[in-house]
């Protein structure tokens, strides 16, 4: 059935249930997993009532991209040498978070995304908005949710 799975993980309890779910459904089938975090390329700064961004350079990019490394793929790498699965970390730089996770799945060739929503309804969701809704509209491959 699948043969390769992307997780996203942002080492939230709530995106380690993901994970878990991945690897479980991996183990089953025989498949590998890539884990996928996305750090945000635009920071903001809060002086009082004003707020700055500023875009990171490069080199921030790929500093921030392997620190994150270091500690949100734990679970990942943990669970999966547990259960026998290859498995692989990778962080990417972006603020469009759902068109990187649907990049990344069609980069590496993945057949089935899974991953967390906080299931935020009504106002909050709209505001907020949800990266996962974006990836299930835009998804041409089956994606998993996890909550």
């Amino acid at each position: 059935m699948f043969k390769h799975i992307l997780v996203t993980t942002d080492g939230t309890k709530l995106s380690a249930k993901a994970v878990k779910t991945a690897v479980g459904i991996a183990a089953r089938l025989g498949a590998r997993v890539t884990g996928l975090h996305v750090l945000p390329a635009t920071t903001y700064d809060f002086v009082g009532d004003i707020v700055t961004t500023r875009l990171l350079t490069s080199a921030e990019a790929r500093e921030r991209e392997s620190g994150a490394s270091e500690t949100v793929f734990k679970d990942l790498d943990k669970l999966a040498a547990g259960a026998g699965v290859s498995a692989v970390g990778k962080c990417v730089t972006a603020d469009d978070i759902f068109g990187s996770i649907i990049a990344a799945a069609k980069k590496n060739r993945c057949d089935c995304i899974v991953m967390a929503s906080h299931g935020r309804r009504g106002l909050a969701g709209l505001i907020i908005g949800s990266e996962t809704h974006k990836v299930l509209t835009h998804s041409t491959i089956p994606v998993l949710v996890c909550r």
